[in-house]
């Protein structure tokens, strides 16, 4: 089997990867075109979605004075996601809190800045507990209309989709190569693997410990989603001194101190992966066993312990011919 295309570069304040093996039919750009069109399609998705850019469509978003506001096909899509996160997350994974993250601390990139000392964070961190739906839940009032290509929302809401935007792109991007034996895709920690080569061979997925950047567990995977949250990598102080990160409790607006510093998820594709790793980490020990249960997954607790869940152990997406272990 011939080595597939793989390439490395950074974009939405993160290392992101493509691997492409051979195309199915003769028609498909070569792996290495294809490689260099996701590349510019990550670029796009990356420009057009960012918070911490003025001409952006996400920003254009959240300073329109009107509550029905048009909007491009990829900015809807990016809208839906968040939408269907805090759905699915009870609304812990919640898109409109933008102005907490700004007021946090995180109001322009953080990308290239060296984060503040984690075992620091949590000797100084506030009595643990889980994190809480806001009870507003305004997420709720936001809708899409892709008939008259628009979003509406409340005015003066803002949208983020800090939470599910690389779990999104990484799954737009499996589409895109779904012509090819293998390919597997990292936006950040967001993972979507696919192809029948990777079925019958499955990538090994290793996870990290936050703490000491050790690998933990190694899963295999050959078709869906793996995605990691944790607080060492968006880690700082704010204008008090006090340590903050990017995960919030809804109810609070301020950072989550949960007991967990890390979960790791399994799932179908990296956006519901991604959503039930902040999903677990914000819920804390009790709450991740039972987020974590279906699919599969593991935490690190504070005292950096780490706790497998669900069936980590059997390879996801792997194709079991006769005569043959795969």
């Amino acid at each position: 089997m011939s080595e597939p295309h793989d390439i490395t570069f950074h974009s939405m304040g993160s290392d992101i990867r493509v691997l492409i093996g051979p195309p199915l039919l003769r028609n498909l750009p070569s792996p290495a075109a294809a490689a260099q069109r996701e590349r510019e399609y990550v670029e796009e998705f990356a420009a057009r979605l960012s918070r911490f850019r003025s001409d952006s469509e996400l920003s254009a978003l959240n300073r329109d004075p009107r509550e029905r506001v048009p909007a491009s096909p990829l900015l809807r899509a990016a809208v839906g996601a968040g939408i269907w996160a805090a759905r699915r997350s009870g609304g812990l994974v919640d898109p409109t809190l933008a102005g907490a993250l700004e007021r946090a601390g995180y109001a322009s990139s953080l990308d290239g800045s060296p984060p503040a000392s984690l075992r620091q964070a949590l000797a100084a961190a506030p009595p643990r507990r889980p994190a809480r739906a806001h009870p507003e839940q305004l997420w709720r009032r936001i809708s899409i209309e892709d008939r008259s290509a628009t979003v509406m929302r409340p005015v003066g809401v803002a949208f983020d989709t800090g939470g599910t935007g690389k779990g999104l792109c990484a799954d737009a991007i499996a589409q895109h190569l779904h012509g090819y034996t293998r390919f597997a895709v990292d936006c950040g920690g967001d993972l979507t693997i696919g192809g029948i080569g990777a079925q019958l061979e499955p990538y090994e997925v290793e996870i990290e410990h936050p703490l000491t950047g050790e690998t933990i567990r190694t899963v295999r995977v050959g078709a869906g989603g793996v995605a990691t949250s944790g607080l060492n990598v968006r880690l700082w102080r704010d204008a008090t001194g006090r340590y903050a990160h990017h995960l919030l409790d809804p109810a609070t607006g301020r950072p989550a101190w949960t007991g967990l510093i890390g979960a790791t998820a399994l799932a179908p594709s990296a956006l519901e992966a991604e959503t039930l790793s902040k999903t677990a980490l914000l819920r804390g020990p009790l709450g991740a066993r039972s987020v974590l249960a279906e699919h599969g997954g593991l935490v690190v607790h504070d005292d950096g312990d780490v706790e497998e869940i669900g069936p980590l152990d059997r390879p996801r997406g792997v194709l079991q011919l006769a005569g043959r272990a795969a």
